[in-house]
């Protein structure tokens, strides 16, 4: 298979930026060190390449019904400029992929995917929609994806050249006015060097910040003059590992890991996601309405001590020795480079998931002990 680059591809490698494969993608993991950019995050600002991300746009008449029918939430309830966090349900009531969806107009919606999902997401959204009033574009290789993430993140933006905001002269105070007053989850029509980004108060590190769809002949520009204002704020380039450990110190759950097919919403804490009161029908309601099975494994965060931190696909038990029996399997685990031990979300029986048990990770034939915690592991301050 034809690996696939990002339009920042030779600023990368000029950074000097070592790579992987995700999705087909090659894209950058780090710059410098994880611990790093990691935390440069934490206390500055990172700057990241989300181009693998897929790009869908519904649009027409009837766009917020076909959508109320095809996702878990209900969109036709967004204001324009809105963006919501939902999931793609299988009729079994999985998860096929979580989304970020944008309402960019009164009939058309910004549907973010995840890179592996992308063709399929495109794919079913087209069949679902199919009786309504609309049309479905898969826009991802028109357009690429920048995030600038961290407690500095809206002075960066604020001081880089060349925005504005569309419609109203390109003046870049009112593009300052616009995203200092922007709430999280919102979104605007912006210019960057008199061509078209859409400004996003969102991201998935736990920390403020922006992601900014831009067209890919703009990317390396619009990277340039961020990482050049940046500079002076603390503002590092950040690669794929960084974000994991962020996003896990958060608590937010990845498609492939806390999320799957054979998972119900309800077992990964996203039950509220699932809007059961939409008046309306949709995929994967009445999976929903059932719930999943009584003995279900359920998400939990774990803490312990030490360095040694249990990894996607380590198994849990329910004590040190030889005749303990398995708990459960971590989805994601790291040492925590903001809190200093290791932690992991891990899925669970019900009769060990409350806040306070104690369950061993076997490490490599080690058991060590790790207690369930709530999440998120880690929360700014705002």
């Amino acid at each position: 298979m034809t690996e696939r680059l990002s339009p920042l591809d030779a600023i990368h490698r000029a950074a000097g930026a070592t790579f992987t494969d995700f999705a087909g993608w090659q894209m950058p993991v780090r710059y410098s060190s994880d611990l790093a950019e990691h935390k440069a995050v934490r206390t500055a600002a990172g700057l990241f390449d989300l181009s693998h991300m897929g790009e869908i746009v519904v649009v027409g008449p009837e766009a917020d019904r076909a959508l109320d029918y095809a996702l878990a939430g209900k969109l036709s309830a967004s204001a324009e400029g809105q963006a919501k966090y939902t999931l793609l349900l299988a009729r079994h009531g999985g998860v096929i992929d979580d989304l970020v969806v944008y309402r960019t107009g009164a009939d058309r919606y910004l549907v973010v995917a995840n890179a592996a999902n992308v063709a399929h997401v495109a794919d079913e959204l087209r069949a679902r929609t199919a009786p309504f009033d609309c049309e479905v574009f898969d826009e991802s290789d028109d357009m690429a994806l920048i995030a600038v993430q961290g407690p500095k993140a809206l002075d960066i933006l604020t001081s880089t050249a060349g925005f504005g905001i569309q419609g109203d002269g390109n003046d870049h105070d009112d593009f300052v006015d616009a995203v200092s007053g922007m709430k999280y989850y919102r979104a605007v029509a912006a210019e960057f060097a008199e061509q078209p980004v859409l400004v996003a108060r969102t991201g998935y590190t736990g920390e403020d910040g922006f992601e900014l769809y831009v067209s890919p002949d703009q990317a390396p520009a619009l990277w340039e003059a961020l990482a050049e204002a940046g500079e002076a704020h603390g503002l590092v380039p950040a690669g794929l590992a960084s974000r994991d450990t962020l996003r896990l110190e958060a608590g937010m759950p990845l498609y492939g890991h806390e999320l799957t097919r054979d998972t119900f919403p309800a077992q990964a804490g996203l039950g509220r996601v699932v809007a059961l009161g939409k008046e309306v029908d949709f995929v994967g309601r009445a999976a929903s309405e059932e719930g999943p099975a009584a003995d279900a494994p359920v998400l939990v965060g774990l803490a312990s001590e030490g360095r040694r931190a249990g990894r996607a696909g380590y198994a849990l038990f329910d004590g040190e020795g030889a005749d303990a029996s398995e708990a459960g399997v971590i989805t994601s685990g790291a040492l925590s480079p903001t809190l200093g031990h290791p932690i992991a979300m891990a899925y669970v029986a019900p009769r060990h998931a409350a806040t306070g048990t104690t369950l061993y990770v076997d490490v490599r034939g080690t058991r060590i002990a790790a207690s369930v915690v709530d999440l998120p592991f880690y929360r700014r301050e705002k």
